[in-house]
């Protein structure tokens, strides 16, 4: 089930909220955990095994965590857990890629490849197998108390509005949520707003925008024009689309009494690729510099040290986002910035962000052409046409499949993340009401629209 679906939208959005707000507070982490199942279990009911899995050991280790003093056994517990979840990770993410990569290692030195039956990855994964391990992490640092109470946290684990594509969120900052958090209508409406606002930012301009990128990805030999106006395409699909969704979430949670932090902030109208990571995705960033960056021993042990965790950490979280060479490459194009820029900080003058924006979303740019390619040879024919190899005109066979629409959306795009940016430098913290009844109309528009076209699901529900 995903929130742009009539079935969510017009049944289980409905019945879930009518119930939660009938039932007394002490039953609705219960319910949130029905309900959260019930999300899961439209896609696979047999998948709702392993989230229940990795929640219940996630939950035990904790348990006994706390109550060994013994610090080598309480760090070689907490390994056994971590690798327990890894392990899971590993098999249905990065198994079929394995055998994939052997298999083509085996060919090319004439043996027989493996037989290999693929394996289903489960929609969500990652998010909760890294809920479970910062989970872990926090009790066995010492920054949290476990939970006694399983249902809360199995709540927490799969609480549909972040169980699909986040945000990543840490256990400890919700747990008083849980205890007892905030319902009144000025709260529930702006969790609406927020979520219409999502919906919107989705329907009406990341699905519309999507095929003029699909188009120019599958073309053999793109031109100049063809390559750029793919690759901004995907650039502003992949935002208004993920950001749609953390909207979305945030919104739900809202509605719901919970407060999600914030996972975007004008990523696009960053001066650096480390000022980009601070906007983009802001959740996964902070997981990945607290739990990866922060363990491999972050800026502590000299400048080489440094500029290979960061390096190391952006691999890594790249392989993260798929099981594919095009997200490791992706992942080493930022690490590789990241720690040039460390390299550079101080050493040069300032420039105007005339400058710095549009060359860090260049680099952006570059970036989202490994993300979206199916393999590298793909990613290579986008980034010839990019330097003009294939000519410069738009192609024949890509012009009859551009629509204005398209093109009007792609515009939309560009001038609302740019306009957004601005006002938000302009207003600093100020409350923007002003525009709030457009949402609604926006919404309507976006909800028949759905209705019109075909299933489309969020990017990062592969990931």
């Amino acid at each position: 089930m995903v929130f742009s679906s009539g079935i969510f939208l017009f049944v289980f959005l409905p019945v879930f909220l009518s119930l939660y707000y009938l039932i007394p507070f002490k039953f609705r982490s219960f319910l949130i955990l029905l309900g959260s199942y019930a999300f899961y279990a439209w896609w696979r009911i047999d998948f709702l095994v392993l989230l229940a899995g990795i929640t219940v050991v996630a939950y035990g280790f904790a348990l006994q965590i706390e109550k060994i003093q013994d610090a080598r056994a309480k760090f070689r517990l907490l390994s056994l857990a971590v690798s327990l979840n890894l392990l899971a990770l590993a098999y249905f993410k990065y198994a079929n890629f394995g055998v994939a990569s052997f298999n083509s290692i085996l060919e090319k030195l004439g043996v027989q490849a493996l037989s290999w039956t693929p394996v289903i990855l489960p929609i969500g994964l990652s998010f909760f197998i890294f809920h479970a391990i910062s989970y872990l992490v926090d009790i066995y640092r010492q920054e949290a108390r476990p939970t006694q109470n399983i249902i809360d946290f199995a709540a927490f684990i799969a609480l549909f509005p972040h169980l699909i594509a986040g945000p990543v969120l840490r256990y400890h900052l919700l747990a008083e949520q849980f205890r007892a958090r905030v319902h009144s209508w000025d709260r529930f409406s702006k969790g609406a707003t927020r979520f219409m606002l999502g919906f919107t930012k989705k329907v009406l301009l990341a699905d519309t925008i999507a095929p003029l990128a699909d188009a120019v990805f599958l073309l053999g030999h793109p031109t100049f024009s063809d390559a750029w106006l793919g690759a901004l395409a995907y650039t502003m699909q992949i935002f208004f689309d993920f950001s749609g969704y953390s909207d979305m979430a945030i919104g739900l949670a809202l509605m719901m009494g919970f407060e999600f932090p914030e996972n975007f902030w004008h990523p696009y109208a960053s001066r650096s690729i480390t000022e980009f990571w601070r906007r983009w995705h802001i959740s996964l960033s902070s997981w990945l510099r607290e739990y990866l960056y922060f363990p491999l021993g972050g800026n502590r042990h000299g400048t080489a040290r440094t500029y290979f965790n960061l390096t190391t950490t952006m691999v890594l979280g790249g392989l993260w986002h798929g099981a594919n060479w095009t997200f490791v490459v992706w992942g080493a194009w930022h690490g590789g910035i990241l720690a040039l820029e460390r390299a550079l900080k101080g050493r040069r003058a300032p420039l105007s962000s005339w400058l710095t924006i549009p060359g860090t979303m260049i680099l952006v740019v570059i970036g989202w052409v490994f993300f979206r390619s199916e393999n590298m040879v793909a990613a290579t024919r986008v980034l010839a046409g990019m330097t003009g190899f294939n000519g410069f005109g738009v192609s024949d066979s890509l012009a009859f499949q551009i629509t204005g629409l398209e093109v009007t959306a792609l515009v939309a795009a560009f001038a609302a993340t740019y306009a957004g940016a601005w006002w938000a430098s302009r207003a600093e913290n100020t409350r923007v009401t002003w525009g709030l009844w457009l949402i609604p109309i926006l919404f309507v528009i976006s909800l028949s629209r759905m209705l019109s076209q075909s299933f489309s699901p969020f990017l990062y529900f592969q990931f």
